[in-house]
């Protein structure tokens, strides 16, 4: 297994993650949206992997969207994405953001592309700039 670690936006909460990730969904589904405020959520997926914290655990926050098995968990000062552990804590789910390591694998799939926001087309003909643009 590979070791990683990862914090959130303000490092309340740092964490260390023993584990291969098997999957990298990037999710378009309306759950993930709204969850993120994005285009898509960026998940590593690794069945059997483990989650240590490392400071901070008194504010993962945690929610699960009633009547769907959409979860998540977030830093309760910052709100940033953090990893949780799903069904029953076979799977590891850790947003790909969360990590201060490079993930060991590049996205595997767009998932819920049905569910695309209309805005979310085309990206690679949007101008890029190295920063904020002037």
């Amino acid at each position: 297994m590979s070791r990683y670690s990862g914090s959130c936006l303000c490092t309340a909460v740092r964490f260390e993650i023993d584990a291969e990730f098997r999957r990298f969904y990037l999710c378009h589904c309306s759950y993930c949206r709204k969850d993120t405020g994005s285009a898509h959520a960026a998940n590593l997926f690794a069945p059997g992997g483990s989650l240590t914290w490392l400071s901070g655990e008194d504010r993962v926050t945690r929610f699960t969207l009633p009547s769907t098995r959409h979860g998540k968990a977030f830093c309760s000062v910052c709100g940033s994405a953090l990893p949780n552990l799903q069904m029953d804590g076979a799977l590891l789910v850790v947003p790909a953001g969360s990590l201060d390591d490079e993930p060991s694998l590049r996205p595997t799939a767009h998932l819920f592309t049905a569910s695309r926001a209309s805005w979310d087309r085309d990206l690679a003909d949007v101008p890029g700039f190295p920063g904020f643009p002037e």
